[in-house]
C-alpha cells in the first residue's frame, strides 16, 4: 500500500479539524497555512470528504469545514476511501488457475490485504489525534501541529 498525496492531506486536513475547538469549522486556507498544504487542491479533497459525509461546510464569515462525526467515528479507511485511496496489494493481478504457485501467492496478497483492511479501519481520526497530541508534548510547548 502506497499512500499518495491525495491520501496524506485529507488525514492532515481531518488532524487539524480535530484540533479545533468543539471540531468547529476552519476555512480551506487556515487549514493550508497551518499543515502548509496548497489550498485549491486541499479544497478540492474537502469537497470530496463532504460527499463521502465525513466534513460538512459551514457558510458565513466564521464558516469553513468542519467534522460531521466525532473522531471516534471516522476511520483512516473511510478517509482513504473518501479520497478514492486503495489497499489493494494488486489491484490489476489476475492470477492463473494453472499455476499453484499464483494460487498461493494470490493466497498470500488476499491474507494481508484483510489484515491491512482490519488495521486502516481499526485506527480511528481519535486515535490519531492522541498520536499527534503524544508527539506535541515529547516536543515541547512550542511544538505547533503540523502532520
Amino acid at each position: 500500500m502506497k499512500l499518495t498525496t491525495r491520501g496524506h492531506y485529507s488525514v492532515k486536513a481531518l488532524l487539524d479539524l480535530t484540533f479545533q475547538p468543539n471540531y468547529g469549522p476552519a476555512s480551506v486556507n487556515a487549514i493550508a497555512q497551518r499543515q502548509n498544504l496548497p489550498a485549491p487542491f486541499l479544497e478540492k479533497l474537502l469537497i470530496e470528504l463532504r460527499h463521502a459525509g465525513l466534513v460538512r461546510s459551514v457558510r458565513g464569515a466564521h464558516g469553513g469545514y468542519q467534522l460531521a462525526h466525532a473522531p471516534n467515528a471516522i476511520s483512516l479507511g473511510q478517509i482513504l476511501a473518501a479520497v478514492g485511496e486503495t489497499i489493494e496489494p494488486l489491484p490489476k493481478h489476475q492470477r492463473d488457475t494453472a499455476q499453484a504457485e499464483d494460487w498461493v501467492t494470490f493466497a498470500v496478497w488476499h491474507r494481508l490485504h484483510t489484515k491491512l483492511h482490519d488495521v486502516v479501519n481499526s485506527i480511528s481520526l481519535e486515535d490519531l489525534y492522541f498520536d499527534a497530541r503524544s508527539w506535541q508534548a515529547a516536543q515541547g510547548a512550542d511544538a505547533s501541529f503540523i502532520v
